[in-house]
């Protein structure tokens, strides 16, 4: 990933509990600031925590990106999952990763993201897109996974 922003926050859970609400999409619009529509596209094979999302389908409304788009994802476990755009109208590119490593008293979550639309943006405004998606999607993770336990 070029040109990425990255932000990383303490959620006050295991590891598996914070990579279980990443990886349930159709609950992002209950949580996750401007998700409009998730559908999973592609369910991954086997069952439990094997069958993790291979594609996803997002309707996203957050200042400054309005955009429908596919991604894939690629899981290590509850480690990390990465992903990146198979099909978007304004986004070019969305690469990204959440991170997640056991931490005294939780998990430390770090999130990646370097994206690239289809109308031209200056480099300022793109990072700061970058970091508004970021800071609200880390928070947004964190209300969540503290307020199931």
């Amino acid at each position: 990933m070029a040109e990425q922003t990255t932000s990383s926050l303490v959620v006050d859970a295991p590891p598996a509990e914070v990579m279980d609400v990443i990886a349930d999409f159709e609950a992002y619009p209950q949580w996750a600031k401007g998700m409009k529509r998730v559908e999973v596209v592609r369910p991954g094979a086997g069952t439990g925590r094997q069958a993790r999302a291979e594609q996803v389908y997002f309707e996203l409304d957050v200042a400054p990106i309005k955009d429908q788009y596919t991604l894939a994802y690629d899981w290590d476990g509850d480690r990390e999952v990465t992903w990146t755009l198979v099909e978007g109208s304004m986004l070019k590119a969305l690469d990204g990763a959440y991170t997640l490593r056991e931490v005294d008293g939780g998990t430390e979550v770090t999130y990646r993201l370097a994206l690239d639309v289809s109308i031209p943006l200056i480099g300022m405004l793109k990072r700061k897109g970058e970091k508004i998606l970021i800071d609200t999607a880390l928070k947004g993770l964190k209300k969540r996974v503290e307020s199931r336990g």
